[in-house]
């Protein structure tokens, strides 16, 4: 009897202190009416007969559902803890030491089996995302997408928004995974980490939509994300895949970076990080068609579209070594008409001629394309 007065009261002083607490769903304030039961039931057992049963202060919380736990943290638990300690104190006679004393070592207990519950679940949580987000990732190099993508997404809590890029390295001997998370946070970006043998693979989006900025307050390039996320890498070369729209289209950049990160090491002075556009040639080299279609639809085309003059150019002074007079002299025009020429080309499609590293992009786009072209007289 005196166990139900007590679970009444303390109920009564949860309602009148706590104002979350009314504000809960009623079933899970009848489950928090439960645990409180429980645990002052428990306590008077224990009191009266230390010896007849031993008391076990977890199984208190052996009454609560588990979704309790996602509804009412650890700070609210130890304050229902509080108030029922204070509610079962109030009944007790101020010179009853032996009782008293009985009800701190017992709340105590039930603190740390408090703490011990939240902290079971809290790890419990964290291999289960682990294991989500090594899914999500997986899907996204792999282009495998089902309709539970999405649900997968947003129960790992991304807050990205808008453009995504994918950045492949390798993963070091000691991952650091949540210097890589703070290192993004403060960075206004998102990550979804995954690791794939001796592979590292971060899916990057901005954590801020462009509409919240300002027209001073430029998003960060990808590129420099990626530089001040390099240290969390292992050694070794570092691609980064190109800007897409989404993170639904994510797979593009992620095969654009697993393509270049495969043979980033035949470039013999690559940056780390290095943008997987400026390993087209090795892309396309070792076949991936990807770059092959880049090189043609982003190069290629769009200088035979805009005008003949300037691919002819293009080829002219690439296949003389860069220079400006043996080009000028075979077209049989002024050397400022090729620079003028080379500079609308630069215009055209974002890459200078003039670069070493910029032309053999240009010249590969150049072969690609011929190649891609239909032979004279044959139906395409």
């Amino acid at each position: 009897m005196i166990s139900g007065e007590l679970s009444t009261a303390t109920l009564k002083r949860l309602e009148d202190t706590l104002p979350w607490y009314g504000e809960i769903p009623p079933g899970r304030r009848s489950a928090v009416g439960l645990v409180a039961q429980a645990g002052i039931t428990s306590f008077i057992s224990w009191f009266e007969d230390p010896t007849s049963t031993p008391w076990i202060a977890a199984d208190v919380f052996g009454a609560a559902p588990r979704e309790l736990l996602r509804s009412v943290s650890l700070l609210q638990t130890l304050q229902l803890i509080r108030i029922a300690v204070e509610v079962v104190e109030a009944r007790v006679k101020a010179d009853d030491d032996v009782l008293r004393e009985a009800i701190l070592l017992y709340s105590r207990e039930v603190a740390f089996a408090a703490a011990d519950v939240y902290a079971r679940a809290a790890e419990a949580r964290g291999l289960w995302d682990a294991r989500l987000e090594a899914l999500v990732v997986d899907s996204i190099l792999s282009g495998e997408y089902d309709n539970e993508l999405p649900s997968r997404i947003a129960a790992l809590g991304w807050n990205g928004h808008g453009e995504v890029c994918v950045l492949v390295g390798t993963s070091p001997r000691m991952l650091d995974v949540d210097q890589l998370r703070r290192t993004a946070r403060h960075l206004d970006a998102d990550v979804l980490i995954g690791v794939q043998g001796s592979r590292l693979v971060l899916v990057i989006g901005r954590a801020a939509p462009r509409s919240e900025k300002t027209d001073d307050e430029e998003p960060l390039p990808f590129i420099t994300i990626a530089e001040q996320l390099e240290p969390g890498f292992g050694s070794g070369h570092l691609v980064l895949g190109p800007e897409v729209p989404s993170l639904v289209d994510a797979s593009k950049s992620a095969k654009a970076a697993l393509a270049g990160f495969a043979v980033a090491r035949s470039w013999r002075n690559a940056p780390r990080p290095t943008l997987a556009n400026d390993l087209l040639p090795e892309r396309a080299f070792a076949g991936d068609p990807l770059a092959r279609s880049t090189l043609i639809n982003k190069i290629y085309k769009p200088l035979q579209a805009h005008s003949t003059d300037l691919l002819t150019t293009l080829w002219c002074y690439l296949d003389n070594g860069r220079s400006l007079e043996a080009t000028a002299r075979e077209l049989f025009v002024h050397p400022n008409t090729v620079r003028y020429r080379l500079k609308r080309v630069s215009e055209v499609i974002g890459w200078d001629a003039t670069g070493a590293r910029e032309a053999l992009i240009l010249q590969a786009a150049l072969i690609v394309g011929s190649i891609s072209e239909p032979e004279p007289g044959r139906a395409r």
